[in-house]
């Protein structure tokens, strides 16, 4: 896999998605998330992905933006996500994992690694547009 290659399709991506909304709403951080998924694994990595996207809606919080590989670069899912919680949402998001018996610290890391080969992150600001984002130079 060419590693290079990866930020670049997550930008498009990201770019081709959030262009298509009629209405552009103010620029926030995301976190995007690309993902390799070990073979075999890609019904338990999606299947864990709803389960955090369930503890979502039960703290009052967005599902995860999932795409699926249709074809390109080597990557089978790609996720694009708020960058932090809100504070007044981690209480009920911690609440939230714990009633759907959902692993969290070390066990969470090892739980879920077991469905990825690989996997890459990166923050980004959007959506905007390349006029609003040079006005920051003249600031």
């Amino acid at each position: 896999m060419n590693l290079r290659l990866v930020p670049a399709t997550a930008f498009a991506l990201l770019f081709l998605s959030l262009a298509a909304a009629s209405d552009t709403p103010a620029p926030s951080r995301v976190l995007v998330e690309i993902y390799r998924v070990a073979p075999g694994q890609h019904e338990a990595f999606l299947r864990s992905i709803a389960k955090a996207d369930e503890a979502n809606a039960l703290a009052g919080l967005p599902a995860r933006q999932l795409y699926v590989h249709q074809d390109g670069a080597n990557w089978d899912f790609m996720l694009i996500q708020p960058a932090s919680t809100p504070p007044e949402k981690s209480a009920a998001l911690d609440a939230a994992w714990k009633k759907l018996g959902l692993p969290s610290g070390a066990k969470f890391f090892v739980e879920f690694r077991r469905n990825i080969a690989e996997h890459t992150d990166t923050f980004a600001e959007g959506p905007t547009t390349a006029a609003d984002w040079l006005s920051k130079l003249d600031k």
